[in-house]
């Protein structure tokens, strides 16, 4: 099965700082004991680097992710990053731990339309907050995310959303989490730990298919390397490097034409980074219409994900955030009305 690949990415990841104000155990990076692995995959993109990645994207048909393993905002020069993108009228998507986001640059991401906000929480205790991410600043997170849905009233974007990662630690907070969030943000998603090269806790199909991801997305670490995945963290699987060779050039590259080869082949066990994974059935998806702590909520299941959509927040929910595109007007229609 040959699939076409498109001229770049559709999504682009760039890593233009690894820092972060956080060491949660789950975390590929900055969760690691061995402190000379972690610094290898800790450092700041040049922001001249950052110039040169953005001008090869096609303007107003991309995604760009600010971050990978990071706080982004804790990034030399994030504001002008984030200006720059939006300069090249890139669509922007960002993850965030929240502890950063003061009233200043809540008002900073809403002015320049920054396409989505994701508050990583996974928690509804300090308790359990401090397992799965080592503080007990629950308090703080959620005032600034509540603070930034009164910043950008009624606003379409950004799109604003909090997020779960579900882990033995934090499973029975897991609903009541869900229903804390779904009335104020406009999208809440729960997503599967991933550990030692899979999803854990996950059911896949059968049969498997190739990971969209190799079509779609190209994660860029902080140093320029382009990687097969994001689930990367240590950057040991590289494809080539886009400051010197161009991000057309690795796009279409060697080393990423032959993972797609194998990937289309059904031989996943000649890669070892794609071996074990499972995070390939998170493409899968099915949608139905639910109720949820008295809102209507449009939710989108995977192996991967559950997103737990707002259906009267739907209009921030745009096609230029590839990757996670909303159903067409008369899908939403039928599903609602079913």
């Amino acid at each position: 099965m040959k699939i076409t690949v498109p001229p770049l990415p559709q999504r682009t990841l760039i890593d233009i700082s690894g820092r972060c104000n956080l060491k949660c155990p789950m975390c590929l990076v900055h969760g690691l004991d061995d402190q000379g692995l972690k610094q290898l995959a800790i450092g700041d993109m040049d922001f001249a680097a950052v110039q040169s990645i953005l001008s090869q994207l096609p303007e107003g048909d991309s995604m760009v992710q600010p971050n990978m393993w990071g706080e982004p905002t804790l990034a030399p020069n994030f504001r002008e990053h984030i200006k720059n993108m939006k300069e090249r009228k890139q669509a922007i998507a960002l993850n965030t731990n929240g502890l950063t986001l003061n009233e200043d640059l809540q008002a900073f991401l809403c002015d320049n339309e920054v396409d989505s906000v994701f508050f990583s929480i996974d928690a509804i205790s300090n308790e359990t907050l401090k397992k799965v991410r080592g503080v007990t600043k629950l308090e703080k997170i959620e005032r600034n995310l509540q603070s930034l849905i009164k910043v950008r009233g009624d606003r379409r974007l950004p799109r604003i959303g909090a997020t779960f990662t579900l882990q033995t630690a934090n499973s029975h907070e897991e609903q009541a989490f869900i229903d804390r969030w779904v009335p104020y943000v406009d999208v809440v998603r729960v997503g599967s730990v991933f550990e030692q090269g899979s999803l854990k806790g996950v059911e896949t199909p059968t049969k498997r298919t190739p990971c969209q991801a190799l079509y779609t997305t190209l994660p860029i670490h902080y140093d320029g390397n382009a990687l097969i995945c994001c689930l990367d963290g240590l950057a040991e699987h590289k494809v080539g490097n886009v400051l010197e060779e161009g991000v057309k050039a690795v796009w279409h590259g060697e080393k990423l034409t032959e993972i797609r080869r194998l990937h289309e082949e059904g031989r996943t066990d000649e890669v070892p980074l794609c071996k074990d994974c499972n995070a390939w059935a998170g493409h899968i998806y099915e949608e139905v219409v639910e109720e949820r702590a008295g809102v209507k909520v449009l939710v989108r299941r995977s192996a991967q994900f559950e997103y737990y959509n707002r259906v009267d927040r739907l209009e921030s929910w745009s096609s230029d955030l590839k990757g996670h595109v909303p159903p067409d007007a008369e899908t939403v229609k039928k599903l609602v009305s079913a």
